[in-house]
């Protein structure tokens, strides 16, 4: 259950035609720059303002004077970026999401109404529709020994070849705080993890990971 049309609603993205011809949400983090370039220059400017060489930002968008934006970067209408958010570049920001104080944003795409509003660092991600991370949450996109990373899940192995890739949160997703998302980590549609966790691997969907390990349904 780790395919985009298990994980994702595609009409709660400025980005769904980027999912095209792909099957793995990881797919889509190598084009993510090239897409955004090429739909930035599509956008409405009555909706839409750039600010800077590839940086469009919606006009209703709410974004503090300490927030540091770099290219390519869409953030789309209503998103609310925070002072000290430091967004690196190759990230599109959903409408209505939150980018709070000190979170870090590298080659992620954002689906509307997510929220990393503190002390967060989202690589090499994907996190679908009002996805949550709680304060300290960090997605780790680079392996200890630098070898490709290789998704782990229901009994399979899908290497990704991609040496960087951090996780992919399915829509309502809820991560507690201080939890670190290791390389390759899938949490499937609603799936939630208790704070202070290292996680590995597949958390199904509608499936409560504890700290002790174990993984149980939500009732």
């Amino acid at each position: 259950m780790i395919e985009i049309k298990e994980l994702f609603s595609l009409h709660k993205t400025i980005a769904a035609d980027l999912f095209g011809g792909k099957t793995y949400p990881w797919e889509v983090l190598a084009d993510l720059g090239d897409f955004i370039t090429s739909l930035g220059a599509t956008l409405d400017p009555a909706l839409f303002e750039q600010r800077g060489e590839d940086i469009w930002v919606a006009k209703d968008a709410k974004i503090a004077p300490g927030a540091f934006l770099s290219g390519p970067l869409i953030i789309d209408s209503a998103a609310d970026v925070r002072h000290g958010a430091f967004i690196r570049g190759r990230v599109i920001i959903g409408k209505r999401a939150v980018v709070g104080n000190a979170t870090e944003l590298k080659n992620a795409l954002l689906f509307d109404e997510v929220q990393v509003p503190h002390y967060n660092y989202v690589g090499d991600s994907v996190l679908g529709y009002q996805a949550h991370f709680g304060a300290g949450v960090i997605t780790s996109n680079v392996k200890g020994d630098h070898s490709l990373v290789v998704v782990k899940a229901e009994g399979k192995l899908y290497p990704t070849l991609r040496k960087k890739m951090g996780a992919m949160a399915g829509d309502l997703a809820e991560v507690g705080c201080n939890t670190v998302l290791n390389p390759g980590t899938i949490i499937g549609r609603g799936g939630r993890i208790y704070p202070l966790c290292s996680v590995r691997g597949f958390v199904p969907a509608n499936h409560l990971l504890k700290g002790d390990g174990t993984c149980v349904l939500i009732k």
